[in-house]
């Protein structure tokens, strides 16, 4: 294992904050093997992908003593240190930038725009050739990106570790849920095991959900050049380089030995499963737990009006139209509103607060029918 630190740019005279990155087998993904990338809480009060990196850790570094790693993994266990740091009146600010209100998983750039220019007249027919060409431009891309603030410093850093990853794993988790999956379209047939492994209750497909999450810019150029090849008529093959997953471990809460410790084990099953860890025989892939859903098809329930939030259903339970959710109690005029799903699926988040304003988010449910367009990610 080597362990790197990079300084990221100082926003104020005498601090600086350090990202670090741990790097278990042999560097070089187009030659050795896969590159896994693996990252936690880069929203950084999500706490529980934190501790599986922990135990992940363990695992990685008792393969390599063992000589079992065949291809390269890299681990970032504390992604935004940037956010670790940020409280306000003793509470955990860590999904948004305070001096820019930036989301920290939000406005990574659109690199198919960035080099599709340079890159697509220069693909010919060997498929894995072109993989090369196009890490190559993303990376000299990412190279001459100036970062001018600490939190592009955080992003840039970030996409250089990542950017050449045959996978890119992002731990999260939510409010409150059950364990769940956001995966682009092109990414999921590869990705598939890994939600049995890890026993997804929920997975939201999407192709390009808005908003510029790490993930999808990551993935996201891979299946929009192909799309442009395709449409100049060039038959040039380019398959998926990089499939890119967010995975919500839960809820904020669910923060303990057992389950990152279940859920680290997991990852190794799949890293075990694409051979990047060797075993005489794969493990077997449970059946899965869910279908896929498409994002455009998850209702977000809301409060029309303020009140003391009351849950009449649990995270992972099945809706049908009409059942009951949650009510919102308001006390001074003794009323009581009912939120009802409007749709049937699996209720596979919702917040933790148990005060709401009016408008307020409360919930998710992974419907199976699309109906939603645009931005399909939260603020």
């Amino acid at each position: 294992m080597q362990r790197t630190d990079h300084p990221l740019l100082s926003p104020s005279l005498g601090s600086h904050k350090t990202l670090t990155s741990f790097h278990f087998g042999a560097p070089g993904s187009n030659t050795t093997g896969r590159k896994v990338y693996i990252q936690a809480s880069l929203h950084a009060e999500e706490l529980p992908g934190m501790l599986t990196a922990h135990h992940l850790r363990s695992l990685l570094e008792s393969a390599e003593a063992d000589g079992l790693l065949r291809g390269e993994v890299v681990l970032v266990p504390v992604a935004n240190p940037i956010g670790l740091a940020q409280r306000l009146d003793h509470k955990p600010m860590g999904r948004f930038e305070l001096d820019t209100s930036e989301n920290f998983n939000r406005n990574y750039p659109d690199l198919a725009t960035a080099i599709s220019a340079q890159v697509l007249p220069a693909l010919g027919h060997d498929a894995a050739a072109n993989v090369r060409t196009v890490r190559a431009a993303i990376g000299q891309y990412i190279k001459e990106w100036k970062a001018t603030t600490e939190l592009q410093s955080l992003r840039r850093t970030l996409m250089q570790l990542a950017h050449d990853a045959d996978y890119f794993l992002d731990l999260h988790c939510d409010c409150e849920g059950v364990l769940h999956f956001y995966c682009e379209e092109p990414c999921w047939p590869q990705l598939e095991a890994l939600s049995c492994f890890l026993g997804s209750e929920a997975t939201l497909i999407a192709k390009n959900s808005g908003g510029g999450p790490i993930d999808e810019c990551l993935s996201g150029v891979w299946w929009q050049l192909a799309a442009q090849l395709r449409a100049q008529g060039n038959s040039a093959p380019l398959p998926q380089g990089c499939c890119s997953t967010t995975i919500e471990l839960r809820g904020e809460l669910d923060v303990s030995h057992a389950w990152a410790r279940s859920d680290a084990q997991a990852i190794g099953h799949f890293l075990q499963h694409i051979c990047v860890l060797h075993m005489d025989e794969k493990p077997t892939v449970p059946a899965p737990r869910c279908a896929p859903t498409p994002l455009a098809g998850s209702e977000t329930l809301r409060a029309s009006g303020p009140g003391v939030l009351v849950f009449a259903a649990e995270p992972g339970q099945h809706m049908q139209p009409g059942d009951l959710v949650a009510e919102v109690i308001d006390p001074i005029n003794n009323t009581t509103q009912r939120v009802v799903a409007g749709v049937a699926g699996v209720l596979y988040a919702r917040i933790r607060d148990r005060y709401v304003t009016a408008g307020c988010e409360i919930g998710k449910i992974a419907g199976a029918t699309p109906f939603r367009s645009g931005n399909l990610l939260g603020a």
